[in-house]
């Protein structure tokens, strides 16, 4: 997997490719994510097509970093030791060439978590995953941070994706729709990306699940924006095929694993909405 910029925008060819690429490879994800997200975490991961290790101990994490295909540290309930570990982990893969994920939970809220999600930034992740708060927070333009939520539109995070690219090759924000930004020939490029369901909202680690989906794309993808795009059509699509048949957030739940599985091509191509790329800034 390059950590370089698109050659050309992510299309619906290419997710279609990097999803055939993902359930022929079965890569390896080691994910540093927060207690409340473990299990769920693990089991998307599992569901998609890849395979998790929750390997988040400072003896092991480097180690661990080398041997996983890519790694997804989540900042959702940080402690020191964990934190020692992702900076561990984070430097591991930057040396050995395997992209990995930055979801800076609530950095823009949270002056601590802030700091160390600033100071992972120097490891250069492949992707930068979260709300728009959290974008915005994480760039240094401030406000809207409101816990784990998002109180920003994704379109007014862009410019703060934008400005994110100086450390990582491509970033998204979540939302009703899905603001995913990377460089195309050198240049800043916008794909949006629809779908998905309002009942992802009413189910915790959700995005902690999708921040750990585009870690497992980052590693089959051709390109970081394009593992990126792929991980939100991905979990857009199957999000809408569980809301079909939920009657709640605990059905729902239990029905997004299953399609996360269920999602094929003939799905990808049936319920993608992939907005044409734009420039962005």
């Amino acid at each position: 997997m390059t950590l370089s910029s698109s050659a050309v925008a992510p299309d619906l060819d290419a997710v279609i490719a990097a999803h055939a690429a993902l359930r022929s490879r079965k890569p390896l994800v080691q994910a540093l994510t927060n207690a409340v997200s473990t299990n769920f975490v693990a089991n998307a991961l599992l569901a998609a097509g890849a395979a998790p290790a929750m390997v988040d101990n400072p003896e092991e994490a480097a180690l661990f970093a080398g041997i996983a295909d890519a790694v997804l540290i989540n900042l959702g309930t940080p402690t020191a030791a964990q934190v020692e570990s992702m900076r561990l982990a984070a430097a591991a893969a930057q040396k050995a060439g395997k992209p990995w994920v930055l979801d800076p939970i609530a950095a823009g809220a949270l002056p601590w978590r802030g700091a160390v999600a600033a100071e992972l930034l120097q490891f250069k992740p492949a992707i930068v995953r979260g709300n728009a708060s959290e974008i915005i927070g994480l760039a240094g333009l401030g406000g809207g941070g409101r816990g784990v939520d998002s109180s920003a539109d994704p379109a007014a995070a862009v410019p703060a994706a934008v400005d994110l690219l100086a450390h990582a090759a491509a970033v998204s924000a979540s939302g009703p729709v899905d603001h995913v930004v990377g460089r195309v020939d050198g240049r800043p490029t916008l794909v949006k990306v629809g779908g998905g369901s309002v009942w992802l909202t009413r189910v915790t680690a959700t995005g902690c699940a999708l921040g750990a989906l585009a870690a497992a794309y980052a590693s089959v993808a051709p390109d970081a924006l394009t593992g990126l795009v792929a991980a939100h059509v991905h979990f857009a699509a199957a999000a809408e095929i569980a809301a079909e048949n939920a009657r709640g957030p605990g059905s729902f739940a239990a029905a997004f694993l299953d399609a996360l599985d269920a999602v094929d091509e003939g799905a990808l191509r049936r319920l993608a909405k992939i907005e044409p790329a734009v420039a962005a800034g």
